[in-house]
């Protein structure tokens, strides 16, 4: 028998999409991990935005490699039936994206921990990036 985690047993409400952002969650669908950046300026930025936030360009989607680090990070546990881990990750190519840390010990989180995109189901809609220990 499967015993389902405390992740697995969260359920996670189905992400809006708006328009412009398709391309994010269809990358998300085939496991993929997307970043804007500046077309004029180069910067990256997180969350996906048409104009760049720095000098209101315009911005093209870029793959990101997945991997980060826990900057900071809050275990929840009273909020909901199931505990969960938010958190602020830095990416490697220097965003920092709010998510949640899935798929281990919340006891055994840390900042400076090292960890990777996975993506986990919603209801209903595309899946939705999150991060797991490496």
């Amino acid at each position: 028998m499967n015993v389902a985690t405390p992740y697995q047993a969260r359920r996670i409400a189905a992400p809006s999409i708006l328009p412009g952002d398709e391309e994010f969650w269809r990358a998300a669908e085939q496991g993929r991990l997307l970043l804007k950046r500046c077309a004029e300026c180069g910067k990256l930025h997180w969350y996906p935005r048409a104009l760049c936030p720095f000098c209101m360009s315009e911005t093209e989607w870029i793959e990101a490699c997945g991997r980060g680090t826990i900057l900071s990070y809050s275990v929840t546990r009273k909020a909901g039936p199931v505990p969960y881990a938010m958190a602020y990750v830095r990416l490697e190519e220097g965003v920092t994206m709010m998510t949640n840390i899935v798929d281990c010990d919340l006891d055994s989180v840390r900042i400076g921990q090292a960890v990777s995109v996975v993506f986990k189901a919603t209801e209903g809609g595309p899946p939705v990036p999150m991060f797991a220990p490496i």
